[in-house]
């Protein structure tokens, strides 16, 4: 069963929840609003049918989220969700469905069919995964320049440092994540996993030659985990073990990696539509392939170079960061 799925958001930022009756498939539990797809129907003409259909409003902004094949023992489902963040009317159950509108936060307070736990987690991820540059030269650059990019709105960091001391990478992942924490953003570390509870910081990315030696999830439940992953193995490797989200690189050609072979668009869907997580496009990224990147199954796009090398003063680097923003 191919069904559209809608996660719509309010001004406030909030999502929009109905139940499902108690005498139909899941009855009873919270849902994102949306339907099955008709003969000879595209997924976004479908979209806006359904929504208004169910909640008499008119969609007008909206964008590909994630899509998810799931196994119920009853039947299979094709959900392809999409992000909608601009509709006129006010919503209500047509059907007489009961609805609400909450906060992302508090998503995983609600009873969900099984397939809906990867949009939640879809939902509390941004656009824009900013990963630092592997060497830090200048400690004072760095945190000036991470600052400006933290104000501009970037909301999840990767942190990493090849060849460092263990003491230095504790001193400067700890700066890091205060800088994190006064803009509300989230961070994780390129490390060992035991380091997360030790730093008190959001989570782990692991690299791919690290995940391929794991056998299990490295940190608790509260903590994310993300991987970079470069071919199917890996992503199938990356959900045995529980991860939350990947980095699949390289998409496109990058000026430091000139030579490497490339996925191109078209593997990197077969690809993120074989997997149940939220994946980031990686290589090769600037605002205008944001666009490409969803409509490929993207969560959205990694950037490092990109952004780091963005020159100029707060308001620079700020109208560089809002480029990329959803």
């Amino acid at each position: 069963m191919h069904v559209v799925v809608a996660a719509i958001n309010d001004r406030q930022g909030r999502i929009l929840l109905t139940q499902r009756p108690d005498h139909v498939h899941q009855g009873g539990l919270w849902e994102f609003p949306g339907g099955k797809i008709e003969a000879g129907e595209n997924v976004y003409a479908a979209l806006k049918r359904e929504l208004n259909e169910e909640l008499d409003i008119i969609t007008q902004q909206a964008h590909p989220l994630i899509r998810i094949h799931h196994d119920y023992p009853d039947q299979s489902v094709l959900l392809d969700v999409w992000r909608v963040t601009g509709f006129t009317g006010k919503a209500y159950g047509r059907e007489g469905q009961p609805l609400e509108w909450v906060s992302i936060d508090q998503l995983s307070t609600f009873n969900f069919p099984d397939a809906n736990q990867s949009i939640i987690k879809a939902l509390q991820l941004p656009s824009v995964y900013l990963i630092t540059k592997s060497q830090i030269t200048d400690t004072s650059q760095f945190f000036a320049k991470l600052e400006m990019l933290l104000q501009a709105g970037i909301k999840l960091v990767q942190f990493r440092l090849k060849n460092s001391e263990i003491s230095e990478f504790r001193q400067l992942a700890i700066e890091t994540l205060r800088f994190c924490r006064l803009y509300g953003a989230k961070l994780l570390i390129n490390a060992d996993p035991g380091l997360v509870e030790e730093l008190g910081v959001d989570g782990v990315h692991l690299s791919s030659d690290r995940l391929m030696a794991l056998h299990s999830r490295p940190v608790s439940m509260d903590k994310w985990v993300a991987v970079s992953c470069h071919n199917a193995e890996e992503l199938k490797h990356a959900i045995k073990i529980g991860a939350d989200f990947a980095v699949l690189s390289p998409v496109l050609e990058t000026k430091s990696h000139p030579d490497a072979d490339t996925l191109g668009w078209t593997t990197f869907f077969e690809l993120v539509d074989e997997t149940t997580m939220p994946v980031f496009a990686l290589g090769g990224m600037n605002p205008q392939q944001m666009s490409k990147a969803f409509q490929h199954g993207a969560q959205g796009i990694a950037v490092l170079s990109a952004l780091w090398d963005t020159e100029g003063e707060a308001q620079d680097i700020g109208r560089a960061v809002k480029e990329y923003l959803i």
